[in-house]
């Protein structure tokens, strides 16, 4: 298991909404990829969702219901986005200090 301050935060949250991390020395193991294939997603939603809000706000015709709508799915996206820059930023910064190599993995929530 890596130490506390190598964990990875992940891009979800555990059942009562706080953070998950996970422990490992491997970069390319399960989780580690399917963290990065969810992070991928996130971002690609988070960008068709840019695209969608602006349109709403082109729109004149647009209601209090869309607008309330689309700020509530750019406050879900961005919540995502910032918890993925958070996580990749730490990865980063972990990464420069010691590459580390292994097998071994855990999930913590």
């Amino acid at each position: 298991m890596t130490p506390r301050n190598e964990l990875r935060l992940l891009p979800w949250s555990g059942p009562d909404g706080n953070p998950c991390y996970l422990s490992t020395d491997d970069s390319g193991g399960y989780m580690s990829r399917l963290a990065d294939n969810i992070e991928a997603v996130q971002l690609g939603m988070a960008a068709d969702l840019v695209e969608q809000v602006a349109a709403v706000l082109g729109d004149r015709d647009a209601g209090s219901e869309d607008l309330r709508r689309m700020l509530a799915e750019l406050t879900g996206a961005l919540r995502d986005v910032l918890r993925v820059a958070n996580s990749r930023g730490h990865l980063l910064t972990v990464s420069e200090l010691s590459p580390g190599e292994g097998q071994s993995g855990t999930l913590l929530s």
